[in-house]
């Protein structure tokens, strides 16, 4: 059995917020699951090229935004899930910051930053 709480975490700075890996691939479980945050007023360029990843939002505002450049709102209790290795660009409210618990499969080995900067797509 794993039991971990939030304070017992390391806060991994993923770029444009802070990520807490609860479960990685050193668990065995074959998933990872994360507690992220995205700062307010940010724009991540993002592709899980070697990822499947699911994201439930538990706090804060923000927009998944698909490569038509469809945007879909996120709020509380919504989830989005990039079942085909979406490229796509996750954007927070300016005046609040994004929760969201994530799920990647397969799990991540825990220490994945992204490259947020120029015009190409961050992924790992």
């Amino acid at each position: 059995m794993i039991i971990r709480s939030i304070q017992d975490v390391p806060a991994v700075e993923w770029g444009n917020g802070l990520s807490r890996r609860f479960l990685t691939e050193a668990d065995g479980l074959g998933y990872t699951i994360t507690d992220t945050v995205v700062r307010a007023g940010t724009k991540s360029q993002l592709e899980y090229r070697n990822h499947l990843e699911s994201c439930y939002c538990i706090s804060g505002r923000g927009e998944v935004i698909d490569m038509t450049g469809t945007s879909y709102p996120i709020a509380p209790g919504t989830l989005y899930a990039l079942d085909q290795h979406d490229a796509h660009y996750l954007v927070a409210d300016q005046h609040e910051d994004l929760r969201l618990v994530c799920v990647f499969s397969p799990a991540l080995r825990g220490d994945e930053v992204h490259t947020l900067a120029g015009d190409q797509y961050s992924a790992y």
